[in-house]
């Protein structure tokens, strides 16, 4: 079983670096998008997909779910030749604005939608408007570069003022004091930031505000508001930084350490002991989530204080932004097929082994039965 289990993950490691190549080149101007054989209306029983529609499938948005994303691409499109899903991981900000301009089928956003952005989707979602379907969760990793530190413990108001540069240096006594047995390094503290507008941002800074007992000054959102700091575009450029600066801390999704090999921070909540960034925290934490839309609008609000034993605060659930009513026909079928592949069993399976919270399952059966509704 071990065995199995290994090569499964291999597997899916396999295609997730694939389909990340073919969506570079992508983003790079070809027009190669991810295609596959099985043909509309078949199923394949080895995935339990179930193939409608043909033609290219453009979504863009989060890129907290990009790892996730590759390798639904690319099992989607082995099962169901003559459709092609193309992913742009361009950020939460940047793909609701797209979904909103009428460019792209689906949006991905770790943020839920803002009454505003619901308004003007009437414009595009003609006799309906825009919904969140909860699809990947997971933890956003506190990620650091400290030569000699190999287990480092935070909590929100430290981490809130390193992130605002009221702490500047790796020995400081509010790091000491969390870090009793560490050799902290007389080092700069580098601290990186998301440059483009993130889901990510926005969550990370809605967890600093809520448990960092007012030493987080600025209101969340998915536009960086903290003092000082060196940005970078996207999980991927942040994590890089980290990796390569020594010094460095910064916040991404733990699919980004866990292939990065970057330690992570063990975050201080309350609880009886500081709670480590895994899957199983995370979902611990997004399991006690409370229901936060309307009619088929499915958002979830997180509890970022949160003081629960071994629930990780720091989560994030990243949604696939679509039209409840008045998506186009032309892209309709294939959008249903595959969120339903991707909110189904084998779907929700592929992410635990990629550093993703699968949903909890009362809340991946309310996101099938409203994509089956979608018109």
């Amino acid at each position: 079983m071990k065995l199995q289990r290994k090569n499964r993950v291999r597997a899916l490691a396999v295609g997730a670096l694939a389909v990340s190549g073919a969506l570079a080149l992508t983003a790079c101007g070809s027009d190669n998008t991810t295609g596959g054989s099985g043909g509309g209306g078949s199923s394949t029983k080895a995935a339990n997909i179930k193939c409608d529609g043909k033609g290219k499938l453009l979504a863009s948005g989060s890129s907290a779910q990009k790892n996730a994303m590759d390798v639904w691409v690319q099992n989607y499109a082995g099962a169901c030749q003559g459709t092609e899903i193309n992913y742009q991981p361009t950020g939460s900000g940047a793909g609701i604005t797209t979904f909103l301009q009428g460019q792209t089928a689906f949006a991905g956003s770790d943020s839920p939608l803002k009454p505003e952005e619901i308004t003007k989707s009437k414009a595009v979602c003609k006799g309906g408007q825009a919904i969140d379907l909860p699809m990947v969760g997971g933890p956003i990793a506190v990620g650091y570069n400290v030569p000699g530190v190999d287990n480092l413990v935070l909590d929100a108001p430290t981490l809130a003022k390193i992130f605002d540069s009221q702490i500047s240096n790796w020995n400081d006594p509010a790091i000491k004091k969390l870090n009793p047995g560490a050799k902290l390094p007389d080092l700069k503290i580098q601290a990186f930031h998301r440059s483009d507008d993130s889901g990510t941002t926005d969550n990370f800074t809605k967890y600093l505000k809520a448990a960092s007992g007012g030493a987080w000054k600025h209101e969340p959102g998915k536009k960086w508001e903290g003092t000082g700091g060196q940005a970078a575009s996207g999980s991927a450029g942040v994590s890089s930084q980290v990796k390569q600066t020594s010094g460095a801390i910064s916040y991404f999704e733990l699919s980004y350490a866990t292939s990065g090999k970057i330690p992570t921070v063990k975050v201080a909540t309350g609880a009886k002991a500081p709670v480590e960034a895994t899957v199983d925290n995370a979902s611990a934490a997004i399991a006690a989530a409370k229901p936060a839309g309307q009619g088929n609008d499915l958002a979830l609000k997180l509890d970022y204080a949160t003081k629960a034993e071994g629930a990780y605060p720091i989560t994030l659930v990243t949604n696939e932004i679509v039209c409840d009513k008045g998506n186009k026909a032309d892209t309709l079928p294939a959008t249903k097929s595959f969120l339903t592949y991707i909110a189904g069993k084998d779907g929700q399976d592929a992410l635990k082994a990629l550093g993703y919270a699968p949903l909890p399952t009362e809340i991946a059966d309310k996101v099938r039965k409203t994509v089956a509704t979608l018109s």
